[in-house]
């Protein structure tokens, strides 16, 4: 929608902008949080796109079937679509195969995984809550611990919170690998809270009927309540064109190309040096965008990947942190700035939703 809206604006009528997706509607990653607990409405989160309106861009809604990225062409349900230019911003799909059990589980990775769990929440009234990764990379890494914290804060508000345990199994050793300090804030929240927070391991197995998980050192964990992150996997029509390496599509992580001359990939499908989230898929498909149009306009290609992208954290309370991470300035590591909790931050969080359905959708 970004790389559409930068072509058009650019552009206009002069050129064809072809938008295929076979989903009616977007919603924000973060909306899902806040249907599970009650916040918000599943309806009132989906942005539909007959609202997508732009000069230049036809929006269809129609399932890809087949990608062929040396004939630039991709084929759907509905028929046949060329390109001079391919940009394939697939994201990645759940793999609950990857996870025994875990396609009987529950789950809020996704809208309908949200709400159920949303629906179950106001009955739950004592005993474990575990919250598990099914490994990595996964989608949206505060997440898990952003479900903790508001876990905390929804238990504490039904006056609940000493008759339940909350815990959360994590893939990483430390909740923000790229800001120490953010780290550090995370585990002093979950200190503070009396969340158990298990770090650097993965859940292996999902038992529905006995309640429980197993993780990859062999500890297995009981629950009266689960909350699983599914494994992910670029979805297997790439695979099959001959464009994944290791599940995902290599790209050069500063122009976002692919092996496949006029063909980029942006997202959480490629493996282009920055977490899979929306905002950095948003920055490499402004990247590509601003590529597109320096190159039909025949100038100078710029390199403007930078990288960089904004998290905002929930820490229950109405106060929301923030870290600004930068994946590709320091060629040592990645580096992360951290903005203490408040409730002033929610204005920009706010802000940051409300600029995008603005300028995507006119609402």
């Amino acid at each position: 929608m970004e790389l559409s809206t930068m072509l058009s604006e650019a552009f206009g009528d002069a050129i064809e902008v072809t938008l295929i997706d076979k989903n009616d509607s977007f919603y924000f990653g973060f909306s899902k949080l806040d249907v599970m607990f009650g916040l918000d409405n599943p309806d009132k989160v989906r942005l539909p796109y007959k609202k997508f309106v732009k000069p230049g861009v036809r929006l269809l809604q129609e399932t890809i079937s087949r990608v062929d990225p040396v004939a630039k062409r991709v084929t759907t349900d509905r028929g046949t679509h060329e390109a001079d230019f391919l940009v394939i911003a697939l994201g990645a799909d759940y793999d609950f195969a990857a996870t025994p059990g875990m396609s009987e589980a529950t789950e809020f990775y996704t809208l309908e995984g949200a709400t159920r769990l949303g629906e179950m929440l106001p009955s739950f009234t004592h005993g474990r809550v575990l919250i598990a990764v099914g490994g990595a990379p996964f989608k949206c890494p505060p997440a898990p611990s952003e479900a903790a914290l508001m876990m905390h804060e929804y238990l504490t508000r039904r006056g609940i919170r000493s008759a339940c345990e909350i815990t959360l199994i994590f893939p990483l050793e430390a909740p923000t690998p790229p800001s120490p300090e953010t780290s550090r804030a995370l585990l002093a929240a979950f200190a503070e809270r009396n969340i158990t927070f298990v770090p650097d391991r993965e859940m292996r197995k999902v038992d529905t009927q006995r309640r429980e998980v197993t993780l990859d050192d062999g500890r297995v964990f009981p629950y009266d309540i689960f909350l699983g992150v599914p494994a992910i996997r670029a979805p297997k029509m790439l695979e099959e064109s001959g464009m994944t390496e290791d599940g995902y599509v290599p790209v050069k992580p500063k122009t976002l190309e692919t092996r496949f001359p006029d063909v980029y990939a942006v997202g959480d499908c490629a493996r282009q040096g920055t977490p899979k989230a929306g905002i950095f898929a948003e920055g490499a498909a402004r990247a590509v965008a601003r590529t597109l149009i320096a190159r039909l306009r025949n100038e100078e290609v710029p390199v403007t990947h930078e990288g960089k992208g904004v998290c905002y954290i929930e820490f229950g309370g109405g106060r929301i942190g923030r870290v600004d991470i930068d994946f590709f300035s320091n060629p040592d590591h990645p580096t992360g700035i951290y903005h203490e909790p408040s409730v002033a931050m929610r204005a920009d969080k706010e802000h940051f939703g409300s600029s995008r359905r603005a300028r995507w959708f006119g609402l």
